[in-house]
């Protein structure tokens, strides 16, 4: 069998499975079983991730197989969003255009400067958790009317567009600056 076929990589794949079913129940506006398919999905990325660094079930599909399906599920619960109106459409478009320009920019470095390393900033990180607590809220908000979540998730639309606009400037800074002759990304 494949090293790569493991258990880390297993939740991985179940995720990435959950995917179809999250989007079905939000469109469906089945809010509490979307909420709770979701909260499934971010439970299974802590297992993963959990069994991949403490028992070494780290391996170089999962290396790239577990970012990709958290952002093929972050993406897909945020256009689903979109399309029942329960995010603006213009944070989404915002979220992909960083992502885009992300992309775009890893795709030329790889093809013309042959780079093939693209460690997360912390303000990715940080941009990312404060997508996946806004979805969270307006996820809750959804499910639970009364619980005044929905106040908090339209208080996070901006500090998340601001933080995912930063976040996009400094990924086109650092790859700038490795252009340029920085050795090393900060």
């Amino acid at each position: 069998m494949p090293r790569w076929v493991n258990l880390a990589n297993l939740f991985t794949l179940i995720r990435l499975a959950c995917v179809p079913f999250a989007v079905y129940a939000i469109l469906r506006e089945q809010h509490g079983r979307a909420l709770a398919i979701v909260l499934a999905g971010g439970v299974t990325d802590i297992i993963d991730g959990t069994l991949a660094r403490r028992f070494g079930m780290g391996t170089s599909v999962g290396a790239y197989l577990d970012p990709i399906t958290d952002k093929i599920f972050l993406s897909a619960v945020y256009i689903s969003l979109a399309a029942i109106s329960r995010v603006p459409r213009w944070l989404v478009i915002e979220i992909f255009a960083r992502d885009f320009l992300i992309l775009a920019s890893c795709g030329a470095a790889i093809l013309a400067l042959h780079i093939h390393k693209f460690p997360p900033s912390v303000w990715g990180k940080a941009s990312t958790f404060l997508q996946i607590l806004c979805a969270l809220v307006v996820m809750i908000g959804n499910a639970a009317p009364d619980s005044g979540a929905s106040r908090w998730a339209a208080a996070l639309f901006w500090p998340v567009a601001a933080l995912t606009a930063f976040s996009g400037i400094h990924y086109l800074w650092r790859g700038l600056r490795r252009i340029d002759g920085g050795a090393v990304w900060e």
